[in-house]
């Protein structure tokens, strides 16, 4: 099998696909070969990436509206892919959102929450009822942090979610192991994503500095000194769902530039 057919015959649905690493991963699938179904709430970002996946190789591309805050609107997303595109090789959950919350009237703790951890959830049960009968390897990606692996003040509501997406990937991988279906999480560092760009405008106006002198001082803390792109995580993904991930199951996969080390 070549490396552009890597994934043919393979339905993988990716949450979260219209922007950034979402949108990397669906495009890495669709040069391999892929069907998808792509997801997300703002749908007409999600078509940009579809006319781009075929273009890129996709066999086909099934496109969907779903809030993952709300599990009816999960179930009903996910049942119209399989019944569109046939059952389910991967799910990769990478839906998600970012930013700090504090206490008060405005806390933002519950939403992201509800969006990170339990989002994510309601699309793996989802996925799972629906994924290709066994023996042959199925997968469950989950997409956390960096954040995951420690804490930053201001960001409770966001550590809090992404680590305990680590402990639901351990438990569901061992879960679903005698069922031949590897489950893990990728835990990326700072990302070339507009949403780590708001991240680092948002350093800038704490510390009173340029975008380019917050940048600096961000890029201080990865030993690499750069930030991932968004098709080097695309990359992992691809490698996790290949023969060469086989046995992988229930761990957190680190990619951030050497800025945590477990």
């Amino acid at each position: 099998m070549t490396h552009a057919a890597a994934h043919s015959g393979h339905h993988i649905i990716v949450t979260g696909a219209g922007t950034g690493i979402g949108q990397a991963i669906a495009l890495r699938l669709a040069r391999e070969g892929a069907s998808l179904s792509l997801l997300a709430r703002d749908t007409a970002r999600l078509q940009q990436t579809a006319r781009a996946a075929l273009d890129q190789g996709a066999q086909s591309v099934h496109v969907g509206g779903c809030d993952v805050r709300d599990r009816v609107s999960v179930d009903r997303a996910i049942d119209a892919c399989a019944s569109v595109l046939g059952p389910v090789y991967a799910l990769v959950a990478n839906a998600g959102v970012g930013g700090p919350n504090s206490p008060g009237a405005e806390d933002r703790f519950d939403d992201l929450v509800q969006t990170n951890l339990v989002g994510t959830y309601s699309c793996l049960r989802a996925a799972q009822r629906h994924l290709v009968p066994g023996p042959a390897m199925r997968h469950l990606v989950v997409v956390s942090s960096i954040l995951g692996r420690f804490g930053v003040p201001g960001y409770t509501g966001y550590c809090a979610s992404k680590s305990a997406l680590l402990g639901l990937v351990r438990a569901l991988a061992l879960e679903l192991a005698s069922e031949h279906v590897q489950v893990n999480a990728l835990c990326p560092g700072w990302v070339d994503t507009e949403m780590s760009r708001e991240g680092i405008a948002g350093m800038a106006k704490g510390m009173g500095v340029s975008f380019e002198e917050a940048m600096k001082v961000a890029m201080s803390a990865v030993p690499a000194g750069r930030m991932s792109q968004p098709s080097e995580i695309a990359g992992v993904v691809a490698w996790l769902l290949g023969p060469d991930a086989r046995g992988v199951t229930g761990q957190g996969i680190d990619v951030n530039g050497g800025a945590w080390m477990g």
